[in-house]
């Protein structure tokens, strides 16, 4: 994946954001002209860095909004330092831009975005988008576990069964996702409890939790092979464990990110 930082600097370890699936997060999209200026302005007022991906989403670079045009209708993006990803940059039917404003995640997307040269400085150029996504619940956001953790569930089966261990797939702070055959458990369908799950994180002590399933999504593997995707909300947590949680998260993704800055 190719990264790039932007031409306006001094913004200290910058960090890229990926952008997140929109389904089901459609109560989250500001729709409304203001609405969406205003929040444009706050990110401008912030100096907040944003990350612009190109499609297919294997580029990316840092940028960071530099403001609105008189009439409000265009925004200015610092461009790219290099000159090809900005020409590609200009070349995309849309650039995805993803960044952060107090905690909160904010995703919107540009369209026929031009070069332009701003108080000395090259910029782009796009139309003011017509909605954008802001994320108002730390729990909405769920990190995609790498595959190289061994971040698993122990999950108890009914009786004195034993447990079924299910490797975690994506994991927020609201709860877990995992894969599970479809006859592992009896009990997976929406508004069951699993009580007394063990989630075993890397460098975290085993946690106890409640597990309340909230959506069972059949899927077939590239084998062919059928699983349920089981997306569940923690119903019960010890005291202190959300916020071990939220550490492995914001760990987890400095390690991504600076992997993919290292381009290994």
């Amino acid at each position: 994946m190719s990264t790039a930082e932007p031409e306006h600097a001094g913004h200290d370890e910058p960090e890229r954001i990926q952008p997140l699936p929109t389904e089901g997060l459609d109560r989250y999209l500001l729709h409304g002209r203001r609405q969406v200026r205003q929040l444009l302005q706050a990110l401008i007022d912030a100096h907040a860095l944003v990350s612009v991906h190109l499609p297919p989403g294997r580029e990316s670079f840092l940028s960071a909004l530099v403001s609105l045009s008189g009439d409000e209708e265009s925004l200015y993006l610092d461009a790219c330092i290099d000159e090809g990803t900005n020409r590609r940059a200009t070349l995309a039917d849309k650039l995805m831009c993803v960044t952060q404003l107090d905690r909160i995640r904010i995703q919107f997307s540009i369209e026929a975005a031009t070069l332009v040269s701003l108080d000395g400085r090259t910029a782009l150029l796009a139309p003011v988008p017509g909605q954008m996504l802001r994320l108002q619940r730390r729990e909405t956001y769920r990190l995609q576990v790498p595959l190289s953790h061994e971040a698993r569930c122990a999950i108890p089966r009914p009786g004195d069964a034993g447990s079924l261990s299910v490797r975690i797939i994506d994991i927020g702070a609201g709860g877990i996702a995992f894969h599970a055959a479809p006859d592992a458990l009896p009990r997976l369908e929406p508004a069951a409890e699993l009580p007394g799950c063990l989630l075993l994180l890397p460098d975290l002590d085993p946690i106890t939790a409640t597990l309340e399933v909230r959506n069972v999504n059949p899927q077939r593997n590239r084998s062919g092979i059928e699983t349920l995707r089981v997306g569940c909300r923690f119903a019960a947590l010890p005291r202190g464990a959300d916020t071990a949680i939220q550490r492995y998260i914001l760990r987890t993704e400095r390690e991504i990110n600076a992997r993919e800055r290292g381009g290994l």
